[in-house]
């Protein structure tokens, strides 16, 4: 391996299953070292963590690095958005951390649209109307189920908020992670003193929201990182503003992000607000927006269906008529937290690989179904959507997002885009360019465009027909929920 040509600097994702380092070459983009270590995510009604695996996971990461971790001049965090995490006085977690996926605050959620002027108002304060993913209805079904939790809380934080917060001893967050709180509002990108006031959050347990290009903080020297005192840190965003940034996306290019959950965005320069709730509108984490829709259920519940068939998740059979909505862990994209997985048109000579298909399908169609949104109106509707995530290199989610999306697809050659773009963020802080920049410059969207196909129209209204008809039956969710 050839030696570094310029500064070296950490980028790291935290994400729900695992967390990933990698040691970037500012000059040329080229990856020197990586590691990575899991975290535990709990099952049953609750998606938890405790942070201090993610401490644990970093710290076995950068180890696996060795002596390029060392070297580096700027770090970055990327990390799991929503995630709602409390410190008590000595900075250490109350309680384990309530995750982005956890859906129990639905009801807190609809209470909270309707006290707080319903869901217009939201859009128009904050960006987004708050669904059950979003950390502002966490604290309200904290602050209702363990009040004891929260008169325990000293200090309220975002994932990435916490491991920046380890390395520097400051809380601090950034303006793309914050403004999917619910509580950060995006007309005057400051904290919203009604909405805290509210739920009863002291805005003084909140972090400082670090402006662009700004330095977080510098590596302290009580701690067992491989870092040199001083190094310094930037302020790191949420996953979905660092993958933009991985990308190096320009306003009005798709993205669809194939991972445990599914997301579609594409950096904007307006600011977004749409009433419905479909699309988010968060911040990016320069100067832009990124309005975003998620899936809850994507990779993870497409895999489980091919676990259940007893299939390869490769093996898919085209077919007709059958539709599976896979929506195993509750939606928000459909906003439908209490359901489950549905599945319509099953006959005799349905088989498994047709069923796996219509997994895909379902899946797939959620996202698309948001896309128009998301992507401002003079946006080319020819320009390749960049398929990333860990699904963007299965042979069937690409043909899945091909057929019914009628776009070509693009699949970027670079995997880790989240920590690329948090690398691409540190690497600003010594260069001074627009991180974005940084991350064309080591041209890491390139990768191969998969030519648009005739759009399956036939799909898609059996799908959007299935979905309508059902949609009280899903509403009311099961008996065991």
């Amino acid at each position: 391996m050839s030696a570094a040509e310029g500064p070296l600097v950490v980028g790291v994702d935290t994400s729900t299953q695992s967390t990933k380092a990698l040691v970037v070459d500012v000059a040329t983009g080229r990856i020197v070292a990586s590691g990575q270590a899991p975290h535990t995510v709990t099952s049953g009604a609750g998606r938890e963590s405790d942070p201090r695996q993610w401490w644990d996971a970093l710290c076995e990461a950068l180890r696996q690095c060795g002596e390029p971790a060392h070297e580096a001049a700027a770090v970055s965090i990327g990390g799991q958005q929503h995630g709602l995490v409390t410190l008590d006085g000595h900075g250490e977690p109350v309680r384990p951390a309530l995750l982005w996926n956890d859906v129990r605050s639905a009801p807190q959620s609809r209470r909270l649209i309707e006290e707080l002027g319903g869901a217009k108002a939201w859009a128009e304060r904050t960006g987004s109307v708050p669904a059950a993913s979003f950390t502002v209805t966490k604290w309200a079904w904290l602050a209702e189920h363990e009040p004891e939790a929260v008169r325990a809380t000293r200090a309220v934080r975002l994932p990435h908020d916490y491991l920046t917060e380890r390395l520097t001893g400051q809380g601090t967050t950034d303006r793309g992670d914050a403004s999917g709180t619910g509580w950060w509002a995006s007309g005057t990108e400051s904290y919203d003193e009604e909405t805290l006031a509210h739920v009863g959050l002291d805005p003084a347990l909140l972090p400082r929201v670090v402006r662009p290009g700004e330095v977080a903080g510098t590596v302290r020297d009580s701690h067992d990182l491989p870092f040199s005192k001083g190094t310094l840190v930037a302020c790191g965003t949420g996953d979905n503003a660092a993958a933009a940034l991985g990308l190096g996306v320009r306003p009005g290019t798709p993205v669809m992000s194939l991972g445990t959950s599914g997301t579609v965005y594409a950096v904007s320069r307006h600011r977004p607000a749409d009433p419905t709730g479909t699309v988010a509108g968060f911040a990016d984490a320069r100067g832009d927006w990124l309005p975003l829709a998620c899936t809850l259920n994507c990779t993870l519940a497409v895999d489980r269906v091919a676990t259940l068939l007893g299939l390869d998740r490769e093996a898919v059979e085209p077919g007709r008529g059958v539709t599976l909505l896979p929506f195993l862990d509750g939606e928000r994209t459909p906003n439908l937290p209490r359901s489950s997985g549905l599945l319509h048109g099953l006959r005799h000579d349905t088989t498994g690989g047709q069923l796996l298909q219509a997994a895909y399908d379902g899946a797939v169609y959620s996202l698309l179904a948001a896309l128009d949104l998301v992507v401002d109106a003079d946006a080319d509707p020819a320009a390749p959507l960049l398929l990333i995530g860990g699904g963007a290199r299965g042979t069937a989610w690409q043909q899945t997002v091909r057929r019914l999306s009628g776009r070509p697809v693009q699949v970027p050659e670079a995997r880790e885009l989240v920590a690329l773009g948090a690398a691409a963020q540190a690497a600003g802080l010594l260069t001074g360019e627009d991180p974005a920049a940084v991350a064309r410059r080591w041209d890491t969207a390139a990768g191969p465009v998969l030519d648009a196909v005739e759009r399956d129209e036939e799909t898609l209204a059996r799908l959007a027909g299935v979905l309508s008809d059902a949609a009280p039956l899903l509403e009311r969710g099961t008996d065991t929920d």
